[in-house]
């Protein structure tokens, strides 16, 4: 697994392995230094949404504003002589960094704060789309398209609240395989 640089403690299911967690003071506000994600988007070559993840409050005509801000960033740059980091302080402020990848037709476009490792996101993103490609067999737009909660599902198991919970792509794939067994066979999850 990989190392995303340092991020908040928190209590996970017992399944997901571990990132290193930076030590806090007791009575220091935790969230204040926090490495986070904020959003994570997946545009396509047209700027069109396929997925947008915003984990912090934010109305959605500024959602819409990110979106295409984000798009047209990453849609501008070069892709053999620019590297895979953006920023854009009048958008996020300087505390955060746009890294993304260009995969096909599809932009997958990760905001962080500066306290989460760079290439620890880039890292973080191709598990993403290597879990996506395991579960879709070679994915495609559409399935993103038609099977927008199996992708969602996929990304709660990589990433919530913007803290990284699992960057083993075969213990997620295992994870999800596990849920699907257990839809399949009727499973009530202890309810009657």
């Amino acid at each position: 697994s990989s190392q995303l640089g340092s991020t908040a403690s928190i209590q996970s299911p017992p399944r997901h392995s571990r990132i290193p967690r930076r030590v806090h003071a007791p009575g220091q506000d935790v969230f204040a230094s926090a490495a986070m994600i904020k959003c994570i988007l997946v545009v396509n070559n047209q700027g069109k949404a396929r997925l947008a993840r915003f984990y912090y409050d934010v109305p959605v005509d500024r959602q819409k504003h990110i979106i295409q801000t984000a798009y047209r960033i990453v849609s501008t740059r070069i892709d053999d002589q620019s590297c895979c980091f953006a920023q854009d302080e009048s958008l996020f402020g300087p505390d955060h960094k746009i890294i993304y990848r260009h995969f096909a037709t599809l932009y997958f476009i990760f905001v962080s704060d500066s306290a989460e490792s760079e290439l620890g996101v880039l890292d973080l993103i191709q598990v993403f789309v290597q879990v996506l490609d395991s579960c879709f067999e070679n994915v495609c737009e559409l399935d993103l398209i038609y099977h927008f909660d199996r992708v969602n599902y996929l990304l709660d198991e990589i990433v919530m609240s913007g803290m990284v919970l699992e960057t083993n792509a075969e213990l997620i794939v295992q994870a999800v395989k596990e849920t699907k067994k257990l839809e399949s066979d009727g499973s009530t999850f202890g309810f009657s």
